[in-house]
């Protein structure tokens, strides 16, 4: 995947985890990021919407559900001003120092939740992707695919779990059906993006889905990514 040109020599390499709630990416990025860091690479975990001070604050005015009376059309517009902060802040620079990047969703999200179930026009949401990325493409995207009610009860489990739970978020709380058409949004880009998207099915086990990831990123790691001391992450 090409990037901008000034990117285009970039010593790092940039993998975002895409799927539905409950898929498990947060767990699949902690676990490469421990084998990439053992082997010397300087890696960094972001996320989104976040990853930035910023986005971080635009982060908790979204998923709170307090944007959702203004229309998905705003909910659009914050996503994408929270991501390009979160680009030009933490991901251009971590790229241009050889670091390999890991981000838990990013323009794909957009794609699928503001895009396809969230019912904007595609030039509309196209056209604030392209400002917010501003030329800076995923080297890989892995989509991690499972059916929705699975994905919920996960996900469900998880707000209820014992210790400090979270609490399910505005997207969490939608219909199942809903939950399954992004499925098959995501199953969509990655038809039609294969050599950018690879699926992973996350109804294995981590441990044979963390094998499968290796895998795919394994062909991709930079070579001079060695040396450099760990950026600060963002949890």
């Amino acid at each position: 995947m090409e990037r901008k040109h000034d990117l285009a020599a970039a010593p790092g390499l940039f993998v975002t985890f895409e799927g539905g709630e409950g898929a498990g990416k947060s767990t699949q990025i902690r676990l490469l990021a421990e084998t990439l860091r053992e082997r010397g690479l300087a890696v960094l975990m972001t996320r989104e919407p976040g990853g930035s001070r910023g986005a971080e604050a635009v982060r908790h005015v979204l998923l709170s559900g307090a944007a959702e009376a203004y229309g998905i059309r705003m909910e659009a517009i914050l996503f994408a001003a929270a991501r390009s902060d979160h680009v030009e802040q933490v991901i251009r620079p971590a790229l241009a120092a050889g670091t390999v990047v890991l981000c838990d969703r990013f323009m794909d999200s957009s794609r699928v939740y503001q895009g396809i179930t969230g019912n904007l026009e595609q030039p509309f949401v196209e056209a604030l992707e392209r400002v917010a990325i501003n030329g800076v493409t995923p080297d890989s995207t892995i989509i991690f695919d499972l059916p929705a009610a699975t994905g919920l009860e996960r996900a469900r489990q998880r707000s209820v779990g014992p210790g400090e739970s979270e609490q399910p978020d505005r997207f969490e709380k939608e219909e199942l059906e809903t939950h399954e058409k992004r499925r098959e949004a995501f199953l969509d880009i990655a038809e039609r993006e294969p050599l950018r998207c690879r699926v992973v099915d996350a109804t294995l086990t981590p441990e044979a889905i963390a094998a499968q990831v290796l895998a795919i990123v394994e062909p991709l790691l930079p070579i001079h990514a060695h040396g450099h001391p760990d950026p600060e992450q963002v949890s």
